[in-house]
């Protein structure tokens, strides 16, 4: 009987978006850039997989 292979391990979570894929950055408007709210995108670090990229 042939043996079972392990799974996989999980790959390691971004550090920069902690495995969500999305990060907020802080919305300014006008001339003195006063922050206004808040916006949400993903993360360029791992383009929104969540997953540490690997070089």
């Amino acid at each position: 009987m042939a043996r079972k292979k392990a799974p996989e391990p999980k790959p390691a979570a971004c550090e920069v978006c902690k495995g969500t894929g999305e990060v907020s950055r802080t919305v300014e408007v006008g001339r003195k850039r006063r922050a206004v709210g808040k916006q949400t995108g993903f993360c360029l670090n791992c383009l929104g997989s969540g997953e540490a990229p690997t070089d």
